[in-house]
């Protein structure tokens, strides 16, 4: 598919791997580190997506009236920088709760941004007829990761300390930053805004409102969106509770627990096709602030069912809260359109 694409994916490759390889990574420095229990972590990573998400909001119709692969790697360079403070921090002996957060913060509300400009930058540099193909060559990059990353992560955490895979990550960001450098060419000038009085580039209301107006509108964008947001949370909100109970309670070594997660193949098939299908459907002067308001809303409910299940962990026990969101996720399909319209 070109040289340009094959550099795309390298760096998806690598931003792929260190993001999997320290996962759950602030959990484990909060659990091996500062001791905290379910409550504390689960509050680490609610907190940590809710207000980065709220940071996020103005960002998608930032990114969207501004060239796309400047803004990928804008954001790369950020969160190689936050997340290389925290081993900084630990070799210095002053890490702290409130760093994790902060930094959390800064790395999600980062990562949206990032993620709204690879959708729109994507579509212009792949063909339409391409588009599954190349999604599909991601799914399946991030579909290894998924798999790997934990596991090894884990191991290494156990090997060399609790803060190996953060900066790992940091570094898969700028390797992730030079290989986005490295795809040259030109793009596509952004959509022009209109509207705008005055010349300002302030952000007007109905910009930061604009794709969840499409969303919502959009017959077959909405039963995929409630779904797709629902299904993530409810993996997403146990994942604390999963750490306390696996590293805590039942004394699991690190790459024990990073076995748990080798998620089911069905994941592989249906995300290059959803990813596909939605942007599909939505038109290229709206593709970034759709993606954006698609992730802000599923990271913002990651959060809330994260605290919320931090809630019920700490009075029915991690297992008790764990099944009640794998009892939910079974309903979940009946939020799926049930035929083309």
């Amino acid at each position: 598919m070109g040289r340009r694409f094959g550099w795309l994916w390298a760096a998806y490759a690598v931003n792929a791997f260190g993001t999997w390889l320290a996962f759950d990574a602030f959990a484990l420095v909060a659990i091996l580190v500062l001791h905290a229990g379910p409550a504390e972590v689960s509050l680490l990573t609610a907190t940590g997506l809710a207000v980065g998400t709220a940071a996020a909001v103005p960002l998608g119709p930032w990114v969207e009236f501004r060239r796309k692969r400047p803004v990928m790697i804008a954001m790369d360079l950020t969160r190689c920088a936050a997340l290389a403070s925290i081993p900084v921090a630990y070799v210095l002996g002053v890490l702290g709760l409130a760093q994790l957060v902060v930094v959390s913060v800064v790395v999600s509300a980062a990562g949206i941004a990032f993620g709204a400009a690879a959708g729109a930058y994507l579509r212009s540099l792949v063909p339409a007829q391409d588009l599954l193909v190349a999604n599909g060559r991601f799914e399946s990059t991030n579909w290894t990761a998924t798999v790997l990353g934990p596991p090894l992560g884990t191991a290494a955490i156990g090997l060399f300390g609790p803060v190996v895979t953060l900066a790992a990550d940091a570094v898969s960001h700028l390797l992730s930053a030079v290989g986005l450098r490295a795809i040259g060419g030109g793009e596509p000038p952004p959509p022009a805004r209109t509207g705008r009085s005055g010349g300002s580039g302030r952000l007007r209301r109905g910009e930061l409102l604009e794709g969840w107006r499409y969303i919502l509108t959009h017959p077959a964008l909405r039963p995929l969106f409630f779904n797709t947001v629902l299904v993530n949370a409810l993996i997403m909100a146990t994942a604390p509770l999963l750490a306390v109970l696996m590293l805590g309670d039942l004394g699991f070594a690190p790459w024990q627990y990073g076995l748990a997660f080798a998620l089911i193949t069905c994941t592989g098939v249906f995300n290059p096709v959803f990813a596909t299908h939605r942007l599909e459907q939505v038109p290229a002067d709206r593709t970034a602030r759709t993606l954006a308001a698609w992730s802000v809303s599923g990271k913002t409910t990651v959060a809330a069912l994260t605290a919320l299940w931090g809630l019920l962990a700490g009075l029915t026990g991690p297992r008790a809260a764990i099944g009640a969101a794998g009892l939910l996720m079974l309903f979940t399909p009946l939020l799926l359109p049930r035929r083309e319209g």
